[in-house]
């Protein structure tokens, strides 16, 4: 994996009073805290060597692991770039192979679930992924009635992202309620939406009494606001 080089973002002190040596549990906390802050990782992220490290054969009074490459994205196989620094001296410079998981809650289902089907938590459970070796997984924390299946789902499958798709709130061909406001004066009109659209998409409409097409924006279901 490529790494990239970067300024020092943070330095990571380990105190370690009375002479302590340094151990590779200490050099993974701070390895694992700094990847987590780097990357804003959200979930259960743990770290582990893939080869043995040395710890420096002295003692110190302050540890310090001071991280200057990272690899460019969070993955399950991690090479990342450290010192490691005793009272102020370095006494490492090493690259670190590590392997990685990120543990979240992501959905799975009870159930068959129809294509078209509005999203519903009651039909689906929570169950915890690796989602850097799972990532399309489709977290816990993500889903409400403004999605739709756009596929058949069969039971005890884990949910996608490709599952998923915003339930239209406008339709096309369908009549809408086109909402103008200026000031203190607010007009409705009928118009006819020409294209799909999801809550915030700018879709064209069409005035039907005047038959002009205009730019209309989806503020809620089967309503757009419009200008003049």
């Amino acid at each position: 994996m490529r790494l990239l080089p970067c300024i020092l973002l943070f330095a990571g002190a380990i105190p370690a009073f009375g002479g302590s040596p340094f151990t590779s549990a200490q050099l993974l906390a701070a390895v694992r805290g700094d990847l987590a802050s780097h990357f804003r990782l959200e979930g259960d992220f743990q770290v582990e060597l893939a080869h043995p490290w040395t710890p420096p054969a002295r003692s110190a009074s302050s540890w310090q692991v001071v991280v200057t490459e990272y690899p460019a994205m969070p993955m399950a196989t991690l090479y990342v770039h450290c010192q490691v620094l005793a009272d102020g001296d370095t006494v490492d410079d090493t690259t670190l192979a590590l392997r990685a998981a990120l543990w979240r809650d992501a959905w799975f289902s009870r159930q068959p679930l129809a294509a078209g089907g509005v999203f519903d938590p009651s039909v689906l459970e929570a169950r915890r992924v690796d989602i850097l070796r799972e990532r399309d997984a489709l977290p816990a924390a993500v889903g409400d009635r403004s999605f739709i299946f756009v596929r058949q789902v069969p039971a005890d499958r884990m949910l996608t992202w490709q599952d998923l798709a915003r339930r239209p709130m406008v339709r096309k061909g369908e009549l809408v309620d086109a909402v103008a406001s200026e000031g203190g004066l607010l007009v409705t009109l009928k118009a006819q939406a020409l294209e799909n659209g999801v809550l915030g998409d700018l879709i064209t409409v069409r005035n039907v009494e005047s038959r002009k097409d205009i730019a209309a924006l989806v503020v809620a279901e089967d309503r757009v606001a419009v200008r003049f």
